[in-house]
């Protein structure tokens, strides 16, 4: 069985691999700059923030939570670390306030889902509202720049050629892959995703599992929002509407499934490579912004459509599996 189930597994990354390859295939083909080593990197770039609040859905999603309000957290995020840059504030204090600020995000969303028992699409629509509605309130709904060349550097540095939001994205994505695959934190929320009730009755706490996932996925949203307010050069309360949806995707599309109880890593970064090569590739061969959303939405409901079927598959394997041993 344990063998079925590696052989599973490749077979799903061999797909992404394949969708990944005939993506670039097409967008090169329709394109001759999409596959050079300039848009090569660019795709990274713009994928890192992707990448960022990946980690945390996939985390999330195993444990059968969601999260809806990344994409307001990261914009409240920028805004905020670039009025306390604005303000004076040391580079380093910045980074530390808007982090906790991430966090108690995080824990606010738990309590809402572990407290109040909101199912975590309404609660984290919640605080989808709330937090964009703050990131206007803040700034009085104006861009704020940023000066500070400290804090400018994060997205202008580069490392053998690699900008530094890259390293930042592939060295959490790998510390986070090993949390998750190695760790007794991260089979925890495998037993959580796969069934809350069982779990608690093995002795786990489901809550503070739950709790310290939305805490992770705060955090990574703030960190993300520095980031790309580095790169803009300024806290923009209007950015990165929809960015929940983007990562949500990748992580599907990575075999995570929606169930929950079941996916990894290292699939999420096959999503991520392949959401954001879509993205870009849809961008440069001039498609309307309008059918842009139209694609995504599809996009989204193809991983969903392939997470149902995955899920149909295994149902199926494990009552041929029950009967062969009965």
């Amino acid at each position: 069985m344990e063998k079925l189930k590696k052989i599973k597994i490749g077979g799903d990354k061999l797909t992404m691999i394949a969708a990944i390859i005939v993506v670039f295939i097409i967008f090169s083909t329709l394109n001759h700059n999409f596959f050079t080593p300039t848009n090569i990197v660019n795709i990274l770039v713009a994928g890192s923030l992707v990448g960022l609040v990946a980690i945390g859905h996939t985390y999330l999603i195993i444990a059968a939570q969601n999260d809806l309000s990344p994409g307001a957290v990261v914009a409240f995020s920028g805004v905020l670390a670039a009025l306390l840059s604005a303000a004076g504030v040391p580079f380093g204090a910045v980074v530390l306030i808007t982090v906790i600020c991430g966090a108690l995000i995080g824990v606010f969303n738990s309590f809402m889902v572990n407290k109040i028992k909101l199912d975590p699409f309404i609660a984290t629509l919640v605080t989808q509202s709330v937090i964009r509605g703050f990131a206007y309130i803040i700034c009085d709904g104006k861009p704020v720049s940023i000066t500070d060349s400290t804090y400018l550097l994060i997205g202008k540095l580069r490392i053998f050629g690699i900008p530094l939001s890259v390293w930042i994205m592939i060295i959490l994505i790998v510390v986070f892959g090993i949390i998750l695959a190695k760790t007794k934190f991260g089979r925890e929320i495998y037993a959580i995703g796969g069934n809350k009730d069982a779990a608690r009755l093995a002795g786990l706490n489901p809550q503070r599992t739950i709790l310290i996932c939305f805490i992770l996925m705060g955090i990574l949203c703030a960190i993300g929002g520095i980031i790309f307010s580095s790169r803009m050069n300024s806290g923009q309360p209007a950015a990165n509407v929809n960015l929940e949806f983007d990562a949500i995707t990748a992580v599907i599309l990575g075999g995570v499934s929606f169930m929950g109880g079941v996916g990894g890593m290292g699939g999420t970064i096959l999503g991520i490579i392949l959401i954001q090569s879509f993205n870009t590739g849809l961008t440069m061969v001039n498609v309307p912004s309008f059918w842009q959303y139209v694609a995504r939405g599809a996009l989204l409901l193809f991983a969903l459509t392939t997470d149902y079927i995955r899920k149909q598959k295994r149902e199926r394997e494990l009552l041929e599996a029950s009967m062969k041993n009965a």
